[in-house]
């Protein structure tokens, strides 16, 4: 086997190693990140039911403060109506502003001469390695 082979042989171990322990470290941290957001959310309906019960918005303490505000959150379970909706009212706010990766890739590539004004685009190459079976 050559120094080259061999070189590449060692470096895709070394990955392979790296990518198990990151992956085993990520699920240990995400165990331990559930635990803690489940503890989170017992106190965090113990304060929101004190607020309740005592028709109060925030309360002091010598800890901090705590309040409570109504977060709210919109969607749509039929996108083509809203999409009909939004052009009908002329709502284009109601959108975010970011492209759709896949769409966009695949319009380029089916409309090689068209390119939208102010598109930036930013490529890279990238590296994947696979357990040999």
């Amino acid at each position: 086997m050559s120094d080259v082979k061999a070189d590449l042989n060692r470096i895709v171990a070394v990955y392979l190693k790296i990518r198990d322990k990151k992956a085993q470290l990520t699920n240990e941290l995400n165990a331990k990140l559930a635990e803690l957001d489940t503890k989170l959310k017992v106190v965090n309906d113990a304060l929101l039911a004190h607020c309740k019960e005592n028709n109060v918005e925030s309360v002091r303490t010598e800890h901090g403060t705590f309040y409570r505000s109504t977060k709210t959150k919109y969607w749509t379970g039929d996108w083509e109506a809203m999409g009909k909706f939004i052009i009908e009212h002329d709502a284009v706010d109601l959108m975010e502003k970011r492209i759709h990766q896949g769409n966009m890739r695949l319009f380029l590539e089916e409309n090689p001469d068209l390119l939208p004004p102010g598109l930036n685009v930013d490529s890279e190459y990238t590296v994947t390695v696979r357990r040999k079976k």
